[in-house]
């Protein structure tokens, strides 16, 4: 099969995907080469159009060699047995990553133009490119897709060596190929005009397809929303929150007639962009719930890495947060709970074990609550556990924070999830395990019940 451009692949391929139409549906191109084709088909299915950007992260000595691959926000994907068997440092893999993250972020500035990206929460991601090589960089896109709240991933591209089907499916939930022939050499072997996309070519595509991604937002059908709809925002925006002398950056979200707010303690190494907890954030917001997404540290003390695991640090910080949101206008008045994720879990039940924090509900999602110690026995507000079910050493530590708690506590196990529930359908499970806690503990009608340690979500 072969191809006049990339516009007639992308109509041809558009034809192909049209049982995706009206599915809640993102389609994504991959810069460059992708977006024209991309643009066909979000154009046919009347679909909203984004870029989704991926770098490889490779060996230093052999920079062709992928040892991982990053996306916005603080998606990074690793592969440990290329990383252990070149020996690379970990101080090398920062580098790199600082470099690479760089022109993702030019990238971003370049192509969107100040446009906001497309949330991906809880809807389908229709990834596309002009066609497949080995295959890599599609894979890491669609494993970030995924991280940024997915429920579903879909790859297509017009052409591509029969051996690709397979090692995509590993990370997307559908593969859509045109064609799959046996004497494949290149993609440009498949089309008349393969001529290289400039980025004035892929801004341009973006732009004219936004008046359809801004008409086209997520759909609050997949999770309930609060009673008489989706909820409306009453205060949406970026705040800095000062705390012991230091300037923390969030993003403060108040729906109206709000039930509650949920303050996130991100884990280590992650910020208040993280996609898997703005997903989180997104299911409660339907819910009716407030969130308060933040940065526990500044740009400066990430830099030291004994700052990311000083739990007591954090827990403090989270404390000095939740004083300073009690006295903002819209959320005065209406109880809080934590979110903790890795790291953060821990200081989110240090925080709550103090008297004055009022925390009213906690959920750690893959947390390591044992990193609260001896305080654990001091948490009065209702706690959930969730843990992936591969997750197994962090199962056991869950476990074991969960025998020294006296307040009441339930361990929630996701079957197939590993540490950051990037498996298909585990980070939305734990997303609603989350919500449903939340919604049945911050409710001002709703009193928190206690002693009824030990149970077993199912």
């Amino acid at each position: 099969m072969y191809f006049r451009d990339r516009i007639e692949a992308g109509r041809r391929l558009a034809a192909r995907l049209e049982s995706l139409r009206g599915q809640n549906l993102v389609v994504l191109g991959l810069p460059r080469g992708g977006v024209p084709v991309a643009g066909e088909i979000a154009r046919a299915l009347k679909a909203p159009l984004d870029v989704i950007l991926v770098r490889k992260l490779g060996v230093p000595f052999e920079p062709e060699l992928a040892m991982g691959a990053i996306g916005e926000g603080d998606v990074r994907i690793m592969n440990d047995a290329v990383v252990n068997d070149a020996h690379v440092r970990p101080d090398a893999i920062e580098e790199i990553e600082r470099h690479e993250r760089a022109e993702l972020q030019r990238r971003a500035l370049r192509f969107r133009r100040g446009r906001p990206q497309v949330s991906l929460a809880g809807r389908v991601a229709l990834v596309v490119d002009d066609g497949v090589a080995t295959g890599s960089t599609a894979r890491a896109a669609c494993r970030v897709a995924r991280a940024h709240g997915a429920t579903r991933v879909v790859f297509a591209a017009p052409v591509a060596p029969p051996s690709a089907a397979g090692r995509l499916a590993r990370d997307a939930d559908q593969v859509i190929l045109l064609d799959t022939p046996d004497e494949f050499f290149a993609i440009g072997q498949f089309y008349d005009d393969f001529t290289q996309v400039t980025d004035d070519e892929v801004e341009a595509i973006l732009s004219r397809a936004a008046p359809v991604a801004r008409t086209n937002q997520p759909a609050a059908a997949a999770d309930p929303p609060a009673a008489g709809g989706a909820a409306v925002a009453a205060f949406d925006h970026e705040v800095e929150v000062p705390v012991a002398g230091v300037a923390l950056r969030g993003h403060l979200t108040i729906p109206r007639d709000a039930r509650g707010v949920v303050v996130f303690a991100h884990g280590s190494g992650s910020s208040r962009h993280s996609p898997r907890n703005r997903h989180v954030a997104s299911v409660l917001q339907r819910a009716g719930l407030g969130t308060l997404l933040f940065d526990l540290l500044t740009p400066d003390e990430e830099q030291d890495r004994a700052n990311v695991f000083d739990v007591d640090l954090l827990a403090r910080r989270l404390l000095g947060v939740t004083r300073w949101l009690r006295a903002v206008p819209e959320a005065g008045g209406l109880p809080i709970g934590y979110f903790g994720a890795s790291t953060g879990a821990g200081a989110a039940l240090i925080a709550a074990a103090e008297p004055d924090s009022g925390a009213v509900a906690v959920v750690s999602r893959g947390g390591r609550p044992d990193l609260a110690g001896g305080r654990l026995a001091a948490v009065r507000a209702p706690t959930l556990l969730v843990v992936g079910g591969d997750d197994t050493v962090v199962i056991e530590l869950n476990r074991d924070a969960q025998q020294r708690l006296t307040c009441e506590s339930e361990l929630a196990i996701v079957p197939g999830a590993t540490h950051l529930f990037e498996e298909p359908g585990t980070l939305q499970r734990a997303a609603e395990l989350a919500r449903d806690w939340f919604v049945g503990h911050l409710a001002p009608s709703t009193p928190a019940h206690v002693g009824a340690r030990g149970r077993h979500a199912p």
